[in-house]
């Protein structure tokens, strides 16, 4: 007979424990533990009598061979690109955002181009009905018999359905909402979302099917509930953005099978999203001419160069304290930076506000965006602008020295395709440019060694 136990879970890291702790020893959270029922059995080991489960012996690594997964493309190229190069089949994907983001949407539309390409479809949702679903799919387009669709969130229900139809690709949407009647607890609890992604991935795995989980997160912008469930899938994907802007972007922060440094940028319209090739001239679009404070960096997702402008405004203070603000980067490196301005160049900014933004509402902290934070501050404090051609990127040092970023000459030739004729980099990357530099093309190089230097060119 299984006997029924209470236990305590961390909402936040799915931490058990067996009484409720005010604090969780695992994340340092406050508050978090709830009560749930928890289902022990015996153990089905065989204990320490040395007997062994016949059939299952390891396997030597040399013995191991390799073949060349092939992958499932969406047609999509910029999530093809987050993939790793498209979908590899078995996988389990997670896709996290805030509500209105166009999660549903993404894969309604992955469903979509991949029904048109004759393969089988599973579209589970448990928060929709079928009538909804057809309202945001007769806006995205016409679709094939091969996408069909279910209302469930019992598993056991779920499971029966994907072993007799044999889908190629199953979305659930979302993990929150489906529940197992093993468990006793409340659908999108920490048991219930463990348990559930388990038997998903026991499903991906066993019957080579391609899962897609839509998740829900929480006010920190994780995915709602435990941390293992990161950890169970092969793929997290993120999706950011404004749901109130017309830009998305979707990040991979986790990939088995591909990078975790990419990016793709989508477009929110009226018939779904649409594919934004080049980020760059999207993202300079509406640049002010002339405007102190305003200055083009340059940053590199993966093997993606972005190219964005970076604002800043910077005025005498009217209370005591000065208020410092930022959007898109990092306060504290926003602050520090000013302190080098401060102490290298002499610039009196104690008493000053400073408001720091990246237009186009992206969120970036690679430090090569120093050296173009730096001189929006300055150009702002000084109230000269800085010229419209003129590109910035480079890493910013306590001592106001001006440090080598990684790939320079891909970033110098995204500069040069979108019309730029100057670029401020670390003297150090100028070896690294050497070829451009004997092409001799359409823009001019300066490296820098300080901010100094870079300071005085404006």
């Amino acid at each position: 007979m299984a006997k029924k136990d209470t236990i305590f879970f961390c909402q936040n890291c799915g931490h058990e424990s067996g009484k409720w702790m005010g604090q969780c020893p695992g994340c340092r959270e406050w508050n978090t533990f709830v009560e749930e029922k928890a289902v022990k059995g015996k153990s089905t080991s065989s204990g320490g009598g040395g007997g062994r489960v016949p059939g299952v012996e390891p396997t030597a690594l040399t013995a191991v061979t390799m073949s060349q997964e092939e992958r499932i493309t969406t047609k999509m190229d910029e999530l093809d690109r987050v993939l790793g190069g498209g979908i590899v089949p078995g996988s389990l994907i997670l896709v996290g955002g805030d509500p209105g983001i166009g999660k549903s949407t993404l894969l309604l539309q992955v469903g979509q181009i991949l029904a048109n390409d004759r393969r089988e479809i599973l579209y589970i949702s448990g928060e929709e009905s079928l009538k909804q679903i057809k309202i945001r799919a007769d806006r995205i387009g016409d679709f094939t018999e091969q996408l069909k669709l279910l209302c469930e969130t019992d598993l056991a229900v779920i499971e029966g359905v994907i072993r007799r139809i044999q889908p190629q690709v199953v979305i659930i949407d979302s993990i929150q909402t489906m529940y197992s009647e093993e468990i006793s607890s409340a659908p999108g609890s920490v048991s219930q979302v463990r348990e559930s992604t388990a038997l998903l991935l026991k499903l991906a795995k066993g019957l080579g099917v391609t899962i897609f989980i839509v998740g829900h997160v929480t006010k920190e912008g994780t995915v709602a509930g435990p941390r293992v469930l990161e950890h169970m899938v092969d793929t997290v994907l993120y999706f950011e953005g404004d749901r109130h802007a017309a830009y998305r972007i979707l990040r991979g922060v986790k990939n088995r099978f591909g990078s975790t440094n990419e990016i793709g940028v989508f477009e929110m319209r009226n018939e779904g999203l649409v594919e934004v090739t080049n980020p760059s001239e999207y993202m300079l679009s509406g640049k002010p001419e002339g405007a102190s404070g305003s200055v083009v960096a340059c940053s590199l997702e993966g093997t993606r160069t972005i190219l964005i402008e970076i604002q800043a405004l910077v005025y005498q203070s009217n209370f005591g304290i000065p208020r410092r603000q930022t959007t898109g980067t990092d306060l504290n490196r926003v602050n520090l930076l000013m302190a080098v301005l401060e102490k290298r160049l002499g610039l009196q900014m104690a008493s000053c506000d400073a408001y720091v933004n990246l237009a186009g509402g992206m969120k970036i902290v690679e430090p090569a965006l120093d050296l173009g934070i730096v001189m929006a501050i300055a150009s702002s404090f000084k109230n000269r602008p800085v010229d419209d051609k003129m590109i910035v990127f480079g890493e910013v040092g306590l001592s106001g020295e001006v440090r080598s970023v990684s790939m320079p000459a891909l970033r110098v030739q995204e500069a040069e395709r979108l019309g730029f004729t100057t670029c401020i980099l670390p003297h150090a990357c100028l070896g690294a440019c050497a070829a451009i530099l004997k092409e001799n093309k359409g823009i001019k190089l300066i490296g820098v060694r300080t901010v100094r230097e870079a300071i005085d060119l404006i």
